[in-house]
């Protein structure tokens, strides 16, 4: 991608009133952020889910805002930026309902960091949650995981820790720019992370650490990953918005129990009651992982090139038993073993939501795919003998 590409997606991600989402309907429409610079507004406002507020909001600010000087500040702090065409861009984000169409990155992402796990908890943790943190993060760590969190006082420095003190890998999503480190007092921490792992953000260079950007930051943190472990937490604890968007992904949600006299034990019981497992020790996660681990690339959405020629072979022989339409083997082809939502799935087979919709109704009555929670889907498992 030139250099003119990658000022053309900063600027559109530095539009007040552009987010994940309409970034990403823009860049659908349109084919690129060039072009969607240059759209009229009467272009704009043929956007199905545009509002109007959002439409005059690129006419207003695409001229004001400065790419120059954000590429200037991106190279003075020693950090990249990736977009979501790019290949370095994690696997795991890009099959999320709404993935960050950019993101910054101080250290460096690399392909094992598939194999992610988040641990998030409260900012007051105890003595009893520090621990549990440190013996999770450390011994993750060790199994090949890389600890994924956002650097907040707590639960989350600690998992930071025990990841390093392990010698593993670790990632920090931040709610602010990557010019700035919060909390201040995490400046050590930070500088240790990106040198065994990376520094993210969705937000541009300058961006304050806003209370507001920590519940959109939290669905990087799970949609990262492959499950979220939740240590202390209460029942208004930002942490369970991390959960929420754990399970809309389809991802797992874990929970460590604490003691029934803690407010900070009465978030991580209500998960357990309404379903997250149980974690007691790492095993208790990895057990929960068994098709994830030791994978390359746990979310490849080119699984099927990796077959061998036998199980192509029997694929092909099953496609044309059950005589499937061309949209519908195309649909078939880019699910896969992982959740992917219904977005994605229309995009990578290059058909529009309704077709896709229809073909996942016929898919998944014969028995081929099935659906979760936040129109998410994936192939069923062949059945033995």
């Amino acid at each position: 991608m030139s250099l003119e590409d990658i000022k053309d997606w900063i600027l559109l991600n530095m539009i007040p009133g552009v987010g994940s989402l309409s970034f990403l309907r823009l860049i659908r429409f349109f084919g690129s952020p060039d072009a969607v610079l240059k759209a009229s507004l009467r272009e704009l406002s043929t956007i199905r889910g545009l509002t109007p507020a959002i439409c005059q909001s690129i006419v207003d600010h695409r001229d004001c805002i400065d790419a120059d000087r954000e590429l200037d500040m991106i190279n003075r702090h020693n950090c990249k930026v990736i977009t979501i065409k790019d290949s370095a861009y994690p696997q795991n984000l890009k099959v999320i309902y709404d993935p960050p169409p950019i993101l910054y990155i101080k250290g460096n992402l690399l392909p094992e960091d598939s194999q992610s796990i988040s641990i998030v908890g409260t900012r007051t943790a105890s003595a009893y949650g520090k621990q549990v943190a440190e013996k999770m993060g450390s011994e993750l760590a060790l199994k090949g995981f890389t600890i994924v969190s956002g650097m907040a006082y707590g639960i989350d420095t600690v998992s930071h820790n025990g990841a390093l003190r392990a010698g593993g890998r670790t990632i920090a999503v931040m709610g602010n720019g990557l010019d700035i480190i919060y909390p201040s007092q995490n400046s050590g921490l930070f500088e240790r992370i990106i040198s065994s792992g990376a520094a993210i953000s969705e937000f541009p260079m300058g961006t304050q650490p806003k209370k507001e950007n920590f519940p959109i930051r939290n669905r990087i943190v799970s949609g990262m990953s492959l499950g979220t472990l939740i240590i202390e937490a209460s029942k208004k604890s930002g942490s369970l918005i991390t959960a929420d968007y754990a399970l809309e992904q389809g991802r797992e949600v874990f929970a460590v129990p604490g003691s029934i006299f803690s407010d900070t034990s009465k978030g991580t019981h209500d998960l357990i009651k309404q379903g997250a497992k149980l974690a007691e020790s790492v095993t208790d996660i990895i057990d929960e992982l068994p098709s994830y681990i030791n994978r390359p690339n746990a979310f490849s959405l080119l699984a099927k090139d990796n077959t061998d020629k036998d199980t192509k072979a029997k694929e092909e022989e099953m496609l044309i038993e059950l005589q499937l339409t061309e949209e519908e083997i195309a649909i078939w082809k880019v699910i896969g073993q992982y959740p992917i939502h219904i977005d994605e799935i229309s995009r990578l087979s290059n058909l529009p939501t309704h077709k896709a919709s229809a073909a996942l109704v016929i898919l998944e009555l014969k028995g081929l795919i099935c659906q979760s929670s936040g129109k998410m889907f994936t192939r069923k498992k062949a059945s033995k003998g």
